[in-house]
């Protein structure tokens, strides 16, 4: 490590060292806090309850937030002259029945895109982003004699569903807060130990696309399937298929995969129906990859259409597109040495997380740099589950203090 660099270390330490030195103070008001989030889950673009509990409290601070499209919050602390730094935190929830067991576990509903209802919870841990976030607010709000230059708090609707990034950016969140010099996010999960932290350099979050095929077939009487097209048959055979393109078609130094969640065609055991549905997940860590594997999928539907005498061409449907998390290398080696400083062998390498997010269409839209980090959530790993699943509910402590620290901490790199 360089001079400079140990310099700027020891500044951010320290700094860091002040501002969350009474943090503890607030466990109460932040537990209760949590506790509120993960009882009032909302759908994605439907947060409405969740962000003015989040306006409340930043009022609170002594802080003048504002809205940035209908559920978007951000908030900025100007302390002077200095870098700017932001700090994402994303808000939705998912439809999802909680099954932890916890005393405060979700029962709330809510009504779905069609109108139906659905059961919702915090199976993702957003409620952990939020009050994260809304702690390290408080603290640097408290503390504005140990830094200086601008803190920016971005509270993200829709991660969920990969719309929420792009309604912040077409709500205009440029014209409402200073361009970042870096700007942040981090996710709890289940595999890094509680407590802990992990930065990856790079690709971390892979790209992610969802794709609705439709095939056309004839229908007829299932005792007479000669007289008609069978797309069951015809999709079976395209999910058979589907399954060499990351073994056959990419490079095995590439990591990949091609899932199709969802088979839908017929209603009765003897129609042959007139079309099937196949819904369709893929992730890569590269922009080039992610573009193959959409012409082999093309490609591979085509041909077996045309081998079954599909009587209509495929329709193809893109949805739900999440890019790249690719964290910038400057960035990234300069959170990653703060962390080291302040959390000693509680930081340490991500790797590369097998999920997506849609954190990297804000900064990249503003030209800024970006690094995001993970949060250990789980003090024992081998019971934990995953992200998504209707259990998940991390260790309030030290979960709660690690992910605030790890903000103020990864701020003060650059605001000392």
């Amino acid at each position: 490590m360089s001079t400079q660099t140990e310099t700027e270390s020891g500044k951010g330490y320290a700094a860091a060292a002040d501002i969350l030195a009474d943090l503890g103070t607030s466990q109460g008001e932040r537990e209760e806090l949590y506790k509120w989030f993960h009882q009032h889950p909302e759908l994605s673009l439907a947060e409405n309850e969740t962000s003015q509990r989040i306006v409340d409290t930043l009022s609170g601070y002594g802080l003048s937030p504002k809205r940035v499209g209908d559920t978007g919050v951000v908030a900025v602390i100007a302390n002077g002259e200095g870098p700017v730094v932001a700090m994402r935190a994303d808000i939705d929830a998912l439809p999802v029945r909680e099954a932890s067991g916890k005393d405060y576990a979700s029962t709330a509903t809510a009504k779905d895109a069609s109108g139906e209802s659905v059961p919702v919870a915090h199976a993702c841990g957003h409620d952990v982003h939020i009050v994260s976030l809304l702690g390290a607010c408080q603290a640097m709000a408290a503390h504005t004699d140990a830094w200086s230059g601008t803190f920016v708090a971005v509270f993200q609707p829709a991660e969920e569903t990969a719309e929420g990034a792009d309604a912040l950016v077409a709500a205009g969140i440029a014209d409402e807060i200073p361009t970042p010099d870096v700007y942040f996010g981090q996710h709890v999960l289940s595999f890094l130990p509680g407590g802990h932290v992990g930065t990856q350099v790079g690709p971390s979050f892979s790209t992610s696309e969802r794709i609705r095929v439709t095939v056309h077939g004839h229908g007829t009487h299932g005792a007479m399937a000669y007289l008609g097209v069978d797309p069951v048959v015809l999709a079976s055979s395209i999910v058979m298929r589907l399954q060499t393109i990351v073994s056959r078609e990419i490079d095995s130094a590439q990591q990949a995969s091609v899932t199709v969640g969802a088979l839908r065609a017929g209603s009765r055991a003897n129609i042959i129906a007139d079309s099937a549905e196949l819904l369709i997940d893929t992730r890569a860590y590269s922009t080039d990859v992610q573009k193959q594997i959409r012409e082999a999928i093309e490609r591979i539907v085509r041909a077996e259409c045309a081998a079954s005498n599909s009587p209509k061409e495929p329709e193809f449907e893109y949805y739900e597109h999440y890019p790249i998390t690719d964290n910038d290398a400057d960035a990234t080696g300069r959170v990653h040495a703060a962390f080291d400083a302040y959390f000693g062998d509680e930081s340490g390498e991500l790797g590369r997380v097998p999920a997506s997010e849609d954190f990297s269409i804000v900064p990249d839209s503003m030209g800024v740099p970006y690094t995001y980090w993970g949060l250990g959530g789980f003090a024992d790993t081998s019971r934990a589950v995953g992200n998504h699943d209707p259990a998940f509910a991390p260790d309030l402590w030290p979960t709660l203090d690690r992910g605030a620290e790890a903000i103020v901490v990864a701020a003060c790199a650059w605001l000392a």
